[in-house]
Formats: C-alpha cells, sequence, structure tokens
C-alpha cells in the first residue's frame, strides 16, 4: 500500500467522463479534489478564448509555479488523497516537470469520435491539441520512462459500462482501498468545481452516479472532425493497449 499523503493526478483529454469521476473520488471521505488547476495558467499562455474566460482568470491563479506550490502543500489533517482532475492539454511545453516527480499519475480516456462531437458542440472549431491526447501520450511516455512502471489507464467505456470492477481495479492499480462511497454522489454543483462548470458541468450536476452508456451509434463524422479523428485515433489506441481489465 502507498503510505498517505497520495497526490494522485488523473491526466484526462476534455469530455472524457472526468468531472464524474472527480465526483466519485471527492465522496471519499479521506479525499479531496482540485478541478483542472493549471486552467486559468493555460488560457493566459495561450490566449484561447474559452467559454467563461474573463471569469475564471479572475477567480483562478494563473501563475503555474503558485499553482505546483499549492498541488505540493501539506494536507488537512484525516486527508489521505489528493486527488488532481488534470487536463492533460493545460500542461504547456514550457512548464517545468520536475514537479511530476512527487504525484502518483493515472489516465482516463475515451474514444475519440464523441469528444470530437462533443468539442465542436462547445467550442467551434479546434485544433488537435485541444483533444488533450498528443499531451496524454507525452505524459504517459515521461512517467513510464521515470518511474520504471507503466501507470494506470482507465477506459471511459469501461468505467461507465461497470463502474464498481473498473474503480476497484483502479484502486487496487494505485495501492490504496477502494470505498462503496465512489459509485454514488449528491447531484448538484460543488465548491471545489472551477467557476467554468456552469458552462460544462449542467448534465453531471444532474447525475448521482455513473450513467449507463447511451445504446446510441457512435458519431459519424465528416470533414475537419474526420480528419482529426485520423490524428487522434493511433493516440487512443496506444494509451487504450495498457486499459485496466475489471
Amino acid at each position: 500500500m502507498i503510505a498517505p499523503p497520495l497526490r494522485l493526478a488523473m491526466w484526462s483529454g476534455p469530455r472524457n467522463v472526468s468531472t464524474a469521476l472527480m465526483r466519485a473520488w471527492e465522496n471519499r471521505p479521506d479525499t479531496i479534489v482540485v478541478d483542472e488547476p493549471f486552467y486559468a495558467h493555460y488560457l493566459t499562455t495561450t490566449g484561447i478564448d474559452h467559454p467563461g474566460r474573463d471569469e475564471i482568470l479572475a477567480h483562478h491563479e494563473s501563475d503555474c509555479r503558485k499553482v505546483v506550490e499549492s498541488l505540493l502543500a501539506p494536507l488537512a489533517p484525516g486527508v489521505a488523497i489528493l486527488y488532481q482532475k488534470q487536463m492533460s492539454h493545460h500542461l504547456l511545453p514550457g512548464m517545468d516537470r520536475d514537479w511530476l516527480g512527487a504525484m502518483t499519475h493515472a489516465f482516463l480516456i475515451r474514444d475519440p469520435a464523441p469528444v470530437l462531437a462533443s468539442l465542436e458542440d462547445k467550442l467551434g472549431r479546434f485544433d488537435l491539441d485541444a483533444t488533450g491526447l498528443p499531451q496524454q501520450v507525452e505524459i504517459f511516455d515521461f512517467v513510464e520512462r521515470t518511474t520504471g512502471r507503466v501507470p494506470p489507464v482507465v477506459d471511459s467505456a469501461d468505467l461507465l459500462a461497470a463502474p464498481q470492477p473498473m474503480l476497484r481495479a483502479l484502486c487496487t492499480a494505485l495501492g490504496i482501498a477502494f470505498s462503496e462511497r465512489m459509485l454514488a454522489w449528491p447531484s448538484g454543483p460543488r465548491a471545489s468545481d472551477g467557476v467554468w462548470a456552469k458552462h460544462w458541468y449542467e448534465r453531471v450536476w444532474r447525475t448521482t452516479g455513473f450513467q449507463a452508456p447511451e445504446a446510441v451509434a457512435m458519431p459519424r463524422l465528416t470533414g475537419r472532425l474526420a480528419e482529426l479523428d485520423a490524428q487522434c485515433r493511433p493516440l487512443y489506441e496506444r494509451l487504450r493497449a495498457h486499459r485496466l481489465r475489471a
């Protein structure tokens, strides 16, 4: 077992069921969560215009060095796990990577087709980097290279199809005990949600647990989205080859 505290960086791309997974961890009595801690730095550095940009910059720390300090700060008594919902594309090329060695890492992935369709609905035009997949592979390779171990990978389709077995498998891979409280949570917003939540989390706010995947066909992508899918798929499949199985 890993001695507490466990500082768990869960690297995901957008629209990967990452907020629901954050809810599961926050419902543990031994865990606190941090929602996309580098988002403001990402927006400031790239100049990208996302929904609620001005409010995000006004309410969240944009200095990545101060964010890292907060992730490494001592935890309150009784807190054994600091769960970080990390968007992989927020770890920009110029950012220091040394702090990654103080974290335990895991990865959440999702088939690119529904991700791309959802991102188009939310953002309009976007590029490959906005999916987070190239950065996920980079971080995965960095963690494997520096630790000598393959970090846990969870496919969101597996998680939604079998929440309890997959969460058990993840906890086992991380060396911690599974908690039944990870399977259900109260509906509504959280104080831990970033101020961007009203633009992205409305569906999660209505949930009280993981929702079974809908029996709908994968979106049929054409044009620019089909081109992006062709770029995303080899990256996704590379990570998926290491996914946990219940």
